[in-house]
């Protein structure tokens, strides 16, 4: 089943040949495991363990963590690249986003050496996971409404608190958390992050009964007054929200290439079957009422790849402001592009579109991941609003 071209016209222009040879191989590989595969591991429970391991081997998992931590010593442009691919082939694994993409890139950017060493070859050739913990049951969107504490008990730190929305943990070694230290100088919380080993007494999880079509299950975490050593914080616990960004941004840059993999596989299953299926003589791709709103969702999709490339771009390149508004735009174009690619491909096949043998269905839920989150379509457009546009704030 044919999908839409890997590169565009001029794509050259745009990304490096190597990463032209980035998404060639990374398209390959998952090509060879497919939809078919992701849907059965899905259904079963399972996780993806095997292409996820063959990606590893390939380099493709740690592509942007350091080369002297094992990785490939590129950078979130690259491993969107891998992401997009795997999700075009019928594999979007959703752990990308988190264990190299986040936890990956906070511990190489402020972990202590130690960390670094203990974690970043693991991640970089997926022997080693780890989830990221930060949505609450009553924060939502607002993070300084997080209520998970962190508190000194002599040299060790006391976690307590709740998460819910966590990914994977029952395949992951350890989770990144956001939590909340006191500031001895104000007594105001602030954010900071720490690594818990998931077999670490006082930590439970359960997981949640979701509709999605995923190898990754969600799970809601309760910290009992969890005992961490001192080295289990990461970075500085007064830097607050720069650190956490330095997770956040490039989570929405991976949420924005997961939706363009899902958009692109969905488009690509439309319009070989558009070619392919024959109504009174006429292949119905060759009816405007089809085609048309086909080329459409091409034409968003694309837009939304270049303001992804851009954002990651700008990750990459150091400029953290400029990054962060890309960031939320891309997140917002994709999975919009992502939303309407999904349902006109359903529309294309009709019932077909609805049945197991295509995939699609499974796909109207899984849209719906770029539009809620890791932060709704609705904050976006509040923050575009007040940063972009200088707009009063409005919330």
């Amino acid at each position: 089943m044919s999908a839409p071209r890997t590169t565009a016209p001029g794509s050259q222009l745009i990304e490096t040949p190597e990463r032209t040879a980035l998404r060639r191989a990374v398209a390959d590989l998952g090509g060879r495991y497919g939809s078919a595969y992701y849907l059965a591991k899905a259904r079963a429970g399972e996780p993806a363990d095997e292409l996820w391991a063959e990606a590893g081997k390939a380099g493709y998992l740690g592509v942007n963590l350091p080369a002297e931590y094992g990785g490939g010593g590129g950078g979130i442009t690259d491993l969107a690249i891998v992401l997009e691919e795997l999700g075009t082939a019928g594999c979007p694994l959703l752990l990308l986003i988190v264990s190299p993409a986040i936890c990956g890139t906070v511990i190489a950017r402020y972990g202590t050496e130690e960390q670094k060493r203990h974690w970043l070859p693991g991640l970089a050739d997926g022997s080693r996971r780890m989830a990221f913990g930060i949505t609450e049951p009553d924060a939502g969107s607002n993070s300084h409404r997080i209520s998970t504490v962190a508190r000194r008990d002599g040299e060790d730190w006391l976690l307590a608190g709740r998460k819910v929305f966590v990914s994977g943990i029952d395949h992951c070694d350890a989770v990144l958390f956001v939590a909340r230290t006191e500031d001895a100088r104000t007594g105001k919380l602030k954010p900071a992050l720490f690594v818990v080993p998931r077999d670490t007494p006082g930590f439970e999880y359960r997981p949640i009964p979701m509709e999605l079509v995923a190898p990754e299950r969600q799970f809601q975490v309760f910290l009992d007054d969890v005992r961490l050593p001192a080295e289990a914080l990461v970075g500085d616990e007064n830097a607050g929200l720069l650190q956490l960004f330095a997770g956040l941004n490039p989570e929405r840059i991976m949420t924005a290439a997961f939706s363009l993999g899902l958009a692109r596989q969905a488009l690509g299953k439309a319009v070989e079957y558009a070619r392919t299926r024959v109504v009174w003589s006429t292949p119905i791709g060759a009816h405007q009422g089809l085609a048309h709103p086909l080329a459409q969702c091409a034409v968003e999709i694309e837009l939304a790849r270049l303001m992804t490339q851009k954002a990651a771009l700008l990750y990459d390149g150091g400029e953290d402001a400029a990054a962060g508004e890309a960031a939320n735009m891309a997140k917002y174009a994709a999975g919009e592009a992502a939303a309407r690619t999904v349902d006109q491909a359903v529309q294309t096949l009709g019932g077909n579109g609805l049945t197991q043998e295509y995939g699609l269905g499974a796909l109207l839920a899984a849209t719906r991941v770029g539009r809620v989150a890791p932060v709704s379509r609705e904050m976006v457009l509040n923050y575009v609003a007040q940063h972009t546009l200088g707009l009063p704030k409005s919330y």
